[in-house]
């Protein structure tokens, strides 16, 4: 009984995230009504509140949702180049663009902006930048790989949002990369 009802809530989550992230990119705002949501998601309005607490909420969930499922597995396999990654991150984000761009200029911003530099901070590891920067401490390292999500969000949401269309993908990589390069050049100028 226990495993029916929990796969019926996994069910009502993600058709209700499925229809948040459909509905604002098809209108290209945030500013839906819960019981638009429901509705496309065919569950009662009370169930948003009862698994989400509030509209804001079920978006941002939405999100993450949607990267874990489609741009993690694209852009976090470390065997491939930091090219390949960067493009797979890029294209996500173009291929989504309506969505992200509403809930990065919606109700939702801060709460977006913030676990899109989570996203891209899970992407830094200690040993990475210990490789590139030499022996940093724990804190020191943990202040710089947010120094350098917090960049990268800023770059990646400008990108979505000001941007000209078509958003060109290959372009926001090779732009990353180039920074990311520069970061790992030593004082002098000659690469680590």
């Amino acid at each position: 009984m226990q495993d029916r009802q929990d796969r019926r809530v996994r069910r009502s989550r993600a058709a209700l995230m499925a229809a948040a992230v459909r509905l604002v990119s098809e209108r290209g705002t945030t500013a839906l009504p819960v019981g638009e949501l429901s509705d496309a998601a065919d569950v009662s309005r009370q169930l948003v509140y009862l698994q989400f607490g509030d509209r804001d909420a079920l978006l941002v969930a939405a999100a993450t949702d949607l990267v874990e499922r489609e741009l993690i597995p694209e852009a976090g396999d470390e065997d491939v180049s930091p090219r390949a990654r960067m493009l797979a991150m890029a294209r996500h984000f173009a291929r989504h663009r309506p969505f992200y761009r509403a809930m990065l200029t919606g109700s939702c911003a801060f709460p977006m902006t913030r676990d899109l530099n989570r996203l891209f901070g899970s992407l830094i590891t200690v040993a990475g930048l210990r490789e590139v920067f030499g022996d940093l401490d724990d804190a020191t390292a943990q202040d710089l790989a947010a120094l350098i999500a917090g960049g990268t969000g800023t770059i990646v949401n400008d990108w979505l949002i000001d941007a000209d269309d078509p958003l060109d993908p290959d372009e926001l990589a090779d732009r990353l990369l180039r920074l990311s390069t520069t970061l790992a050049r030593t004082p002098g100028g000659r690469p680590r």
